[in-house]
């Protein structure tokens, strides 16, 4: 049975309230002041507190900060006749549950009681319900021909059900969403083959904004606009859920004027994916223009060392001639040194800062145990994700511009899937190592079961040699050696990993965030 503490030294009066509650199966353990409250907790387990603001001796902010002291967890609902704006202040910035004036009715006390001890339990039941009743809707709408634009907004609605299903008690509806999200997954990565040759080739009428149009589509349009200095910030690794459980926080400070989707290119690597972003060219044509700054991928090297030359060519071949800056934060220290810096940032028309965090934490998972459990599954991964930007440079850097008239984009150049089911393959020893992609003079693998891009001039992609296929991995698969096999998959088995197709990995973020 629940406990209700009900603190207020007039409890003569409140008799009806108390048999009202118990008709509903709550128990009330009255106290008229707060030595005999403090008494009654340290005796007795409550699952709720009322208490009234004004009583003599000691006032209810003073009991309510006591409370606070020693039982901080349990839910302090104030009742009040007042409606002076000070004490609500004060009550709230003592971190009350809830605040109620005088005289309250019945079910103004049973809706506190519903919404503070039992909220999460309806709404785990109500999105179930809801859930239950789109489920038809979306398999339906799995069943038709998409194009480009209503696969974003599907991938948007899977991901709104995600976010709210996941404090469900329910795990079987989870499940059942985890399903229907694989079949999408799997439409998805044949649609994408379908039509990535047409949409880079130009032979398509429903082309998206792919990586190396994304600038060109949604920043450079602004750039000419005005001349408030922009900022552009690349969350390495950034998937769209991870934008919408970031959101809130983000809110708190800026208003959200647009919320864009793009296609990131194959392969989903940053070193294919941000190049194409930053030089608004797709990997061959950045090869065949800039050949000393390209690094195939059987040359040793960082392949990512020239973003803010590529940056600037891309502008300069659109008709900017602007003042940029490109900062790339891999550490807190660096991160930190550059806040000082950022009024000098607002001399600038366009800042680029790019965040790896999101990138090293999807490698550190695979590569330790400890933040494989801190981020299990896709619920914690997000909640990690939480954890980092609300200790993260990056929310300093927000803070600082959240008054200054400026724009700001916050986007990636690829998003992360959770694999779980491996597909054998074979190659020779100077194949690609990525577990989503593989490019090797020799490959031997089922064609049903990838990807295969036997010509890869023809998704504009350099090539190694004559003999040299690109294979991208579907959904959920990685590729397995038949060496070691049973180890090589248990060690990435549930693992993020990027570089082939699914709507995590290729349905990015491009958000355009403004002051208030």
């Amino acid at each position: 049975m629940t406990k209700i503490l009900w603190i207020d030294d007039e409890m003569e009066l409140l008799k009806p309230y108390i048999l009202f509650l118990e008709m509903k199966d709550y128990e009330v353990i009255p106290a008229i002041d707060g030595n005999e409250a403090l008494d009654v907790l340290n005796k007795t387990a409550v699952d709720i507190i009322f208490l009234d603001e004004n009583m003599p001796g000691m006032s209810g902010i003073d009991v309510l900060l006591l409370i606070k002291e020693k039982f901080a967890s349990i839910p302090v609902i104030m009742i009040t006749k007042s409606e002076e704006e000070q004490i609500m202040e004060q009550a709230i910035g003592s971190k009350i549950s809830d605040y109620l004036i005088k005289p309250v009715n019945p079910n103004q006390i049973l809706l506190a009681l519903k919404k503070h001890l039992h909220s999460r339990q309806f709404v785990s039941d109500v999105s179930t319900m809801n859930y239950q009743q789109q489920f038809r809707e979306i398999s339906m709408r799995l069943n038709e021909r998409m194009d480009s634009s209503q696969w974003v907004e599907m991938y948007k609605k899977l991901v709104f059900w995600e976010i709210e299903l996941s404090e469900s008690s329910d795990q079987s509806i989870f499940e059942i969403l985890r399903q229907q999200k694989d079949e999408a997954n799997s439409l998805f990565c044949r649609f994408y083959e379908r039509n990535y040759e047409s949409w880079l080739n130009g032979t398509s009428d429903e082309r998206p904004a792919l990586s190396h149009l994304a600038l060109s589509d949604k920043l450079f349009p602004v750039l000419k606009a005005d001349d408030k200095p922009v900022f552009l910030i690349v969350l390495d690794n950034f998937r769209f859920d991870q934008w919408k459980s970031l959101q809130p926080q983000i809110e708190q400070y800026l208003r959200t004027e647009t919320e864009d989707v793009y296609y990131s290119i194959l392969p989903t690597t940053t070193q294919y994916a941000r190049n194409a972003l930053f030089s608004g060219l797709m990997p061959s044509e950045i090869k065949k223009k800039y050949p000393t700054l390209w690094l195939d991928e059987d040359v040793e090297g960082n392949k990512n060392d020239n973003e803010h030359t590529f940056l600037q060519e891309n502008l300069k071949r659109h008709g900017f001639n602007i003042r940029t800056s490109y900062h790339k934060v891999l550490n807190v220290n660096y991160g930190m040194r550059m806040i000082e810096n950022l009024p000098n940032f607002l001399q600038n028309k366009l800042n680029v800062i790019v965040y790896n965090f999101i990138d090293m934490l999807s490698h550190a998972r695979t590569e330790s145990d400890i933040v494989r459990e801190l981020a299990i599954d896709e619920k914690a991964y997000r909640s990690v994700t939480q954890t980092w930007l609300e200790h993260s440079p990056l929310i300093e850097v927000l803070k600082f511009l959240s008054d200054k008239d400026v724009h700001i984009f916050i986007t990636t150049d690829h998003g992360s899937v959770k694999v779980d089911r491996p597909v054998k393959i074979k190659s020779t020893k100077d194949a690609s190592p990525n577990l989503r992609y593989k490019v090797s003079r020799l490959l031997e693998y089922n064609p049903k079961e990838v990807y295969e891009v036997k010509d890869c001039s023809k998704i504009f992609l350099p090539k190694l040699s004559i003999t040299s296929p690109f294979i991208f991995a579907h959904a959920n698969d990685f590729f397995a050696y038949p060496n070691n096999y049973n180890y090589y998959v248990s060690y990435y088995m549930n693992t993020f990993q990027h570089g082939g197709i699914s709507m995590e990995e290729n349905l990015v973020p491009f958000i355009h965030l403004t002051r208030k």
